[in-house]
């Protein structure tokens, strides 16, 4: 395997990694602009677009996107985060023209015509529909706004049923305009493949691509607060959230080895002492969001209504004895799962795809894996006893609960 980057003129980046094992090729263009780069009143655009580059392009019907792919039996999709939207096909090697092709097509020569945003917004405003009936779904959109606000990174990513509705053509091709250029986007291609054929084919489908300026966030800062959805539910959805770390944080493999300890699994202290030695709730973990200036630490989990008054004590006595220092054994078991499933990311090609297109946005360079296990090794069992007390000492923690009863003096403080 070889891991090789090209810069082109324009600004566009390209990355692959060649694999002569598999029979495949996972390509992905990866767009440096996420709900958290919209202004407000465009809250949602960016996932509406990406829905929109796939009902036709100036040369291919919404059908024929997705049916060339499919058949020559590729699979094709896309999503929207905070930070970015990515667009990928997986095919046969000898099918990555085809794949480039179509994604190059679809990013450049998309018509957005007006009947088609019609349509789609009624598909979005199912989506949005979906999402609100999903209680362990949209109870992180309002945890999300909870811990940030009304900050563009504390918005939801499919935003607001008003201003999808009223979204217009000029509105999707402006936001395109202004994100999709070269200097914004990264090609990441992961598989049986030749850099050099790929750096050909996107030099001849995305060589147009204008220019442009990177995009630039606005800093995001952590502000706390809480919101209770009372609903006629069978079971209470809580979760919580404390300031976490950034991408480039110092404590954030750390944070990541005391996630793993407190609730990353089955044999986890949360997973251990809530659900199996107390029955308290059928899921329960923790987990962390990072972003390239702030981060959460979390926990969510399900429960009866009339379970709430033990869990809560249950779930922060754990925090707290884990606030005295990991176990070895524990601390062994934490980095050795966190070491397993880097090096298990890299078999997938799709999944090691979307790793070197997200480190190059996210830190303009790769992250050879030897390195990132280093920095699991680095940690000791004293930096995550660390990171624990600053969660344990946190006065200002995030807290959403969607559920039966009114919960208003719920708390995580000491």
């Amino acid at each position: 395997m070889s891991v090789e980057i090209t810069r082109l003129a324009s600004g566009l980046r390209i990355v692959s990694e060649s694999r002569r094992s598999v029979e495949t090729v996972s390509v992905g263009v990866w767009v440096d602009a996420g709900s958290r780069h919209e202004p407000k009143p465009l809250n949602g655009v960016t996932h509406f677009l990406e829905h929109m580059l796939f009902k036709g392009t100036k040369t291919r019907s919404a059908r024929d996107i997705v049916f060339e792919i499919e058949a020559v039996g590729g699979h094709m999709n896309a999503y929207t985060t905070r930070d970015n939207t990515t667009y990928y096909a997986r095919v046969l090697k000898d099918d990555m023209p085809l794949a480039v092709d179509v994604l190059a097509d679809i990013i450049q020569n998309s018509v957005c015509a007006e009947v088609e945003i019609e349509r789609e917004k009624e598909v979005i405003l199912q989506e949005v529909g979906q999402a609100l009936d999903t209680p362990d779904d949209i109870v992180f959109d309002h945890l999300q706004a909870s811990a940030y606000g009304d900050q563009a990174i504390g918005r939801t990513i499919l935003g607001e049923p008003d201003l999808i509705k009223s979204f217009k053509k000029e509105d999707l091709l402006g936001y395109l305009g202004q994100n999709y250029v070269a200097s914004n986007i990264v090609i990441s291609a992961v598989g049986n493949m030749k850099h050099s054929d790929l750096v050909k084919l996107v030099e001849d489908k995305l060589g147009d691509l204008p220019t442009g300026k990177a995009s630039i966030i606005t800093p995001s800062t952590y502000v706390g607060g809480r919101k209770i959805e009372t609903r006629e539910l069978e079971q209470v959805h809580l979760t919580a959230a404390w300031q976490g770390c950034s991408f480039h944080d110092d404590d954030y493999y750390a944070m990541q080895v005391y996630s793993t300890i407190l609730g990353g699994g089955m044999s986890s202290r949360l997973f251990q002492e809530v659900r199996e030695h107390r029955g308290l709730a059928y899921s329960v973990y923790s987990f962390t969001s990072s972003h390239a200036e702030t981060g959460l630490f979390g926990l969510y989990a399900g429960t009866g209504p009339d379970m709430m008054d033990e869990l809560i004590p249950v779930v922060k006595g754990e925090m707290q004895k884990l606030a005295d220092g990991p176990e070895e054994l524990e601390y062994k078991v934490a980095t050795s799962q966190l070491k397993a499933s880097l090096l298990m990311a890299l078999e997938a090609t799709t999944s090691r795809m979307e790793q070197l297109g997200r480190q190059l946005l996210v830190f303009g360079r790769l992250i050879p894996v030897e390195e990132m296990v280093a920095n699991v090794d680095a940690v000791s069992p004293d930096h995550v006893r660390s990171v624990a007390q600053k969660i344990c000492e946190s006065t200002s923690p995030s807290i959403a609960i969607v559920g039966p009863g009114a919960f208003e003096n719920v708390n995580f403080n000491k």
